[in-house]
């Protein structure tokens, strides 16, 4: 039996060499992306906030029918968050990525009443 597993993948890295005309640019856009509206999607989701730090969150969704698929998953997520970086102009530095393969997360209470019927 073949299923279908739904990864999550967080890409996070640090804002480098951004001039006035960038932290601004992104100031004025941070609202699009405050960290209450983040989702993991396919295309991403990027979060921060450069008025407190030059952090930034990207959140991705993929999924794949083998637990190494994850890997690949994770190696795109990376890819895609550095186009999106690069095609605007934005410096960065210290990118690293965190995976879950959700099938392999414990259920919680509601989980494994609803897998118990």
């Amino acid at each position: 039996m073949v299923s279908t597993r739904t990864f999550r993948i967080t890409v996070r890295g640090v804002f480098d060499g951004l001039d006035a005309e960038q932290r601004a640019a992104l100031q004025a856009r941070a609202a699009e992306h405050d960290v209450f509206t983040a989702a993991f999607t396919p295309e991403g989701t990027l979060t921060y906030d450069v008025a407190a730090r030059p952090a930034f969150t990207f959140r991705f969704s993929d999924t794949g029918d083998d637990e190494e698929d994850i890997l690949v998953a994770t190696e795109l997520a990376e890819e895609k968050a550095a186009a999106w970086l690069t095609e605007r102009g934005y410096g960065y530095k210290n990118l690293r990525s965190t995976a879950e393969d959700l099938s392999m997360a414990p259920l919680g209470k509601r989980g494994r009443r609803e897998a118990g019927r």
